[in-house]
């Protein structure tokens, strides 16, 4: 073994012995990348979470128009959880979300349309989550452009 190797060993051995509060999957939109930061920071987070970056954050693991992003999710979370000792999901998705639309299909897309495609997603996460991990907390979250968030 090299004193490169040594040195990744010691770092992952520090890195599971850390206790980290959260995983936070939140959506690749640009848009929001900062209102997420910001939202995170206030919660005094800085840190202390790992992050799960996917397009449409909560929809994009759960609706089936993106079923192949499904596992790659449940497979980060799961390391997350082994090697981090998380003990929460958080998850922010956001307005004028681009997979939301495609999720809703050729329906119009709506306040009401995209506030149940988000809901829709959120009770999907919730019971798969509670089948996978019935221990850990699950937070749920719509922030939008003016870093309004809105707890589901």
């Amino acid at each position: 073994m090299t004193f490169e190797n040594k040195i990744v060993v010691l770092s992952t051995e520090s890195i599971m012995k850390k206790k980290f509060q959260a995983m936070v999957l939140s959506c690749m939109d640009p848009r929001f990348q900062h209102l997420v930061h910001n939202h995170l920071k206030k919660k005094k987070l800085t840190g202390k979470y790992s992050a799960f970056t996917i397009a449409g954050a909560a929809v994009g693991v759960t609706h089936n128009k993106f079923k192949k992003w499904h596992n790659t999710f449940y497979d980060n979370l799961t390391t997350s959880i082994q090697l981090h000792k998380i003990e929460k999901l958080i998850v922010i998705n956001h307005k004028d979300c681009g997979a939301a639309k495609i999720a809703n299909g050729k329906k119009e897309f709506t306040p009401v349309n995209e506030k149940k495609v988000h809901q829709d997603s959120f009770n999907k996460l919730k019971k798969e989550i509670k089948k996978r991990f019935p221990k850990l907390k699950v937070e749920l979250n719509v922030i939008a452009l003016d870093s309004k968030i809105t707890k589901f």
